[in-house]
């Protein structure tokens, strides 16, 4: 089969969880609604494009190897701004100060990020996808929107590297894929100056049939957790998502130790 493999990198990202109130949370690593919005915006589809949006949620199905999740960091917002629903236009952020003084209320927000976290994303297409996988590795490389790690406060610190890889399974097109320019030596990687071995930092999360990974013998079903989120796109202009299942193994090797 064919798999589109690309690296995502950044000093932070945030891979949104479900957001109640004033909190934001992130998760350890890249979700179907994050890696759909990246890919979205390198191909330039809008989010108001529904029907767009829905074929290219619905049109892949995708991997994710975690070398690592990086580290954890909380910031705390304020954003200040008049209520909703005023018959006035506010053009500038002085014109809110002056006219709109009375109505002005100050919004709590927490927000989470990772720093240094390195994902590496491989999809693959299936017969109802509407772009080719050298489609969007073109894309990728020559975006038409800028590209972001969940936020835009999160941009890209590393080109994606996207490559095209035949393989039985998506850890067969994880396995031959090369995050070269990251790389410190053929074993090694630096996060938070300290070094970590490639091979113990790895956990994979997959979307599909656990044959869609690998052999039973390489991935047992047994050693496989299956997980659910709430990043499966239902409408992006609304900001509605669905449950999706998806799969997730650490191999023996690296068990017990954090990704």
């Amino acid at each position: 089969m064919n798999y589109l493999v690309f690296r995502l990198y950044g000093p932070m990202a945030s891979w949104g969880e479900m957001a109640v109130g004033e909190n934001r949370h992130t998760a350890s690593y890249p979700g179907k609604s994050a890696i759909i919005g990246l890919i979205g915006a390198a191909l330039g589809i809008r989010r108001d494009d529904e029907e767009s949006q829905k074929a290219l949620a619905e049109g892949y199905t995708m991997a994710v190897k975690m070398l690592s999740a990086g580290g954890f960091l909380k910031d705390y917002h304020t954003v200040q701004a008049p209520k909703s629903g005023s018959n006035f236009h506010y053009r500038t952020r002085r014109d809110e100060l002056v006219m709109g003084r009375k109505p002005l209320e100050t919004v709590l927000s927490s927000r989470e990020y990772r720093t240094d976290s390195v994902a590496i994303v491989a999809i693959r297409a299936l017969d109802r996808a509407q772009w080719r996988l050298d489609e969007i590795q073109q894309a990728l490389l020559k975006p038409k929107f800028h590209l972001y790690l969940g936020r835009k406060s999160c941009p890209l610190a590393a080109p994606l590297q996207p490559e095209l890889i035949d393989g039985d399974g998506f850890l067969a097109a994880f396995n031959t894929y090369q995050s070269k320019p990251l790389l410190v030596s053929k074993q090694y990687w630096i996060c938070d100056d300290k070094y970590l071995k490639l091979n113990n930092a790895s956990h994979y999360y997959w979307q599909g049939a656990l044959g869609d990974f690998a052999d039973e013998q390489t991935a047992p079903s047994t050693q496989v957790q299956q997980l659910i989120r709430h990043d499966q796109p239902l409408s992006r202009s609304r900001w509605q998502f669905q449950p999706r299942k998806e799969n997730f193994w650490v191999p023996p090797q690296t068990a017990g130790e954090e990704g």
